[in-house]
């Protein structure tokens, strides 16, 4: 069963990156942890190499960090 990245509701910005990146169909680590993680639960995975277990963990990650995004130009003092 292949699931588009598309139904994970990222953050547009993340979205367009994942896409502009090649990337449409997430793997199986992925698909089982990347919905786990962006409802703020921990997630234990394991895989072989190269199968996504970054982006698993990366994605989620910056989609909480995009929520809490500055839109300031100026810098915090």
């Amino acid at each position: 069963m292949t699931i588009p990245y598309s139904q994970l509701e990222l953050a547009p910005s993340l979205a367009k990156a994942v896409a502009e990146m090649g990337y449409e169909n997430m793997t199986p680590i992925q698909a089982q942890a990347i919905p786990v993680v962006l409802t703020g639960k921990d997630v234990m995975g394991a895989a072989q190499t190269g199968t996504g277990k970054t982006a698993a963990f990366s994605l989620p990650l910056l989609q909480r960090l995009l929520k809490h995004e500055n839109p300031s130009t100026s810098p915090a003092r």
